[in-house]
């Protein structure tokens, strides 16, 4: 319960005002910045968090790029030996009957 306020009481007095209320701006200093030592911090924190994020993912699109290619090398494979074998086929002039 809240101590009754220093300087008298009035039992009947309108409108009921606390006195003591206390918004909790601990450490004001009246004016808002954007780099004080504790937002530099987390500004810091969130730059770090996002640069280790940033290479973790390049080095995952690397690794997918490397097995996307893979893949493509494997099924372009067949095609490149059909295209060079009807070349070496055409070029030895054999009749198609």
């Amino acid at each position: 319960m809240k101590p009754p306020a220093p300087f008298g009481s009035s039992k009947g007095s309108w409108p009921f005002t606390d006195f003591f209320f206390h918004a909790g701006f601990e450490n004001w200093r009246g004016y808002s910045s954007p780099n004080d030592d504790e937002d530099r911090s987390d500004i810091r924190r969130f730059h770090d968090f996002s640069r280790r994020y940033l290479l973790e993912s390049a080095r995952e699109r690397s690794r997918e790029m490397v097995v996307f290619a893979f893949v493509v090398a494997a099924s372009a494979w067949p095609v490149v030996y059909m295209v060079v074998t009807v070349v070496k086929l055409l070029l030895r002039g054999r009749p198609l009957n």
